[in-house]
C-alpha cells in the first residue's frame, strides 16, 4: 500500500484499542511522510506466541498505512536479557540457539508483513550484526556518557528489580536497546520505535540517545498491554503459552483458545487482533448481543486468526479436530490429523501401551486394556452397538489389524461419545 496522507494511523490504532502513549509529534510525523518504523522481538525461543502479535499488528498497520515495518530479532540484546516485567534473571543463551531461534522467528514473521511491495517492503534486521564490531571500551565511551546513571535508574524496569538486585548486564539492558533506535535512526533513517507500554523506558532511552549524541528526533508509539476482563494476563493458557508454531500449540489448541474467550473480550480482541474493517465490527457486534449463544464474535475472531497464524489448512483442521471433540469422529478425519492435534484434543484420555493389535479380538482387547471392566462388559456392549474404532462403529467379531493403527501407532475407541480410550503401539 502507497503512503497517504489521509491515513491517520494513530486514530485507527486508537480505536481499535492499540494505542498507549507516544512521542509528542509522532501522529504529525506519520501523517506528513513515509517513515520507517520498527519493532524488537525477543529471540528467547523458537517460536513468537501469541504475546507477540500486539507489537506484530502495529508492524502490520503500519505498513498497511504506507509506511516501512522493521522487525528487530536481537541477537545481541538477547544475549543480555530484557528487565522489562521480570522478578528474576533469565538463563543467558548461547549464540547458536539465539540464531535458531532468529531463524524460526523470521520465517514466522513473513506470515504478516509483506517484504516485496517495493519502498515500504518490510525488512529484518538483527542487532549482533552491529555490536559485533564495538568494543565494549567503545561502547561505554562513545555511548554510556550520553546517558546518566540517574536517568537508567529512574526507569520502573531498574526500581523494581533493586530490592531483589538486579546485575550490571540487565541494567545495562535499557542502553543497549537505545542504542538500537540510534543506530537505526542514523543508518537507515528509522525514526519510529513502536512496542508495549512496558518497553516505554527502554524506547524513550533511545530518543534520548538520538537527541543527545545525534542532536536529533526519534519518535515512539506504545500499545497497551493486552488483559483478560478479569484482570488475568492475555496470551496464557493452562498449558503456558499459546504458541505460534503448531508443533508447540496445536492448530486446535490455538483455535479453541480463541473460541474460549469471554464476550467482553471477544468484542475488544475482534478489534485489536483482525483487520476488519470498522463498520464490519460493529455489525457483527450487533450480531452478537443480538443472539449471544451463536458466539458469532468468538467463532469469527478464531476464525481470522487461525487462518492468518496456520493458513486455510490449519484452521480447516481445527475445525475437524473440534467436530471430533463432539463425538463426529470417524475414521477418515482421524487419520488426517497430525499426531500433535490428535493428542491434544484427547489430552487427558486415558491410555494402554500395547505390544501388538494385529490379530487380537475387540473383546479381547477391551478387557485386557482396562477400556472396559470384563470381556462379559464388552461384549454386552457390542451387542448394544455402543463401540467404536476410531470412529467406525464395530460388532463381537471384529479382528484388529494393523491397519487400524493411526499413523501405524495408535487407537481410538469409545464407548458412547464420552468414554474415550487410546491404545497407543509400544
Amino acid at each position: 500500500m502507497d503512503f497517504s496522507p489521509n491515513y491517520n494511523l494513530v486514530q485507527e490504532l486508537k480505536w481499535r484499542g492499540l494505542f498507549h502513549q507516544a512521542v509528542p509529534g509522532t501522529e504529525d510525523l506519520l501523517l506528513e511522510e513515509m517513515t520507517s518504523g520498527y519493532v524488537g522481538f525477543d529471540p528467547t525461543a523458537d517460536s513468537l506466541h501469541i504475546g507477540n502479535l500486539v507489537p506484530i499488528i502495529l508492524l502490520v498497520h503500519l505498513q498497511k498505512a504506507g509506511h516501512k515495518p522493521i522487525a528487530l530479532v536481537g541477537g545481541a540484546t538477547g544475549m543480555v536479557g530484557d528487565p522489562s516485567g521480570k522478578k528474576s534473571e533469565r538463563q543467558l543463551l548461547d549464540i547458536d540457539s539465539i540464531n535458531y531461534n532468529l531463524n524460526s522467528q523470521k520465517k514466522q514473521l513473513e506470515q504478516f508483513l509483506d517484504f516485496d511491495c517495493g519502498e515500504n517492503s518490510a525488512e529484518v534486521v538483527n542487532n549482533f550484526d552491529w555490536f559485533t564490531s564495538i568494543s565494549f571500551l567503545d561502547f561505554i565511551r562513545d555511548v554510556g556518557k550520553h546517558i546518566s546513571v540517574n536517568y537508567m535508574m529512574a526507569k520502573d524496569s531498574v526500581k523494581n528489580r533493586l530490592e531483589d538486585g538486579m546485575s550490571f548486564t540487565e541494567f545495562s539492558y535499557q542502553l543497549v536497546q537505545g542504542f538500537d533506535f540510534y543506530h537505526l535512526w542514523s543508518e537507515k533513517n528509522v525514526k519510529l520505535q513502536m512496542g508495549g507500554s512496558d518497553q516505554w523506558g527502554n524506547i524513550v532511552t533511545g530518543t534520548e540517545l538520538i537527541r543527545r549524541k545525534g542532536n536529533g528526533k526519534g519518535f515512539s508509539l506504545t500499545a497497551p498491554l493486552i488483559t483478560k476482563s478479569d484482570g488475568s494476563k492475555f496470551g496464557k493458557s493452562e498449558g503456558g503459552n499459546v504458541w505460534l508454531d503448531a508443533k508447540k500449540t496445536s492448530t486446535y489448541q490455538f483455535y479453541q483458545f480463541w473460541m474460549n474467550t469471554s464476550d467482553e473480550d471477544a468484542e475488544r480482541y475482534i478489534k485489536i487482533f483482525t483487520l476488519h474493517t470498522k463498520g464490519y465490527i460493529e455489525d457483527l457486534i450487533k450480531e452478537h448481543k443480538n443472539a449471544p449463544h451463536l458466539r458469532a464474535l468468538q467463532k469469527d475472531l478464531a476464525a481470522y486468526i487461525t487462518k492468518w497464524v496456520h493458513g486455510d489448512t490449519g484452521y480447516e483442521t481445527a475445525l475437524t479436530a473440534t467436530d471430533i471433540l463432539f463425538g463426529k469422529a470417524t475414521s477418515d478425519s482421524l487419520r488426517n490429523l497430525s499426531e500433535n492435534d490428535f493428542f491434544s484434543i484427547f489430552n487427558g484420555v486415558k491410555k494402554y501401551q500395547v505390544s501388538y493389535v494385529h490379530g487380537v479380538n475387540i473383546v479381547d482387547l477391551c478387557a485386557d486394556s482396562g477400556f472396559l471392566p470384563s470381556k462379559s462388559e464388552a461384549k454386552r456392549a457390542l451387542k448394544e452397538n455402543s463401540v467404536s474404532v476410531n470412529g467406525e462403529k464395530v460388532t463381537e467379531d471384529f479382528i484388529f489389524s494393523e491397519a487400524d493403527l493411526i499413523n501405524s501407532k495408535y487407537v481410538l475407541l469409545q464407548r458412547g461419545k464420552k468414554n474415550k480410550f487410546i491404545l497407543i503401539k509400544s
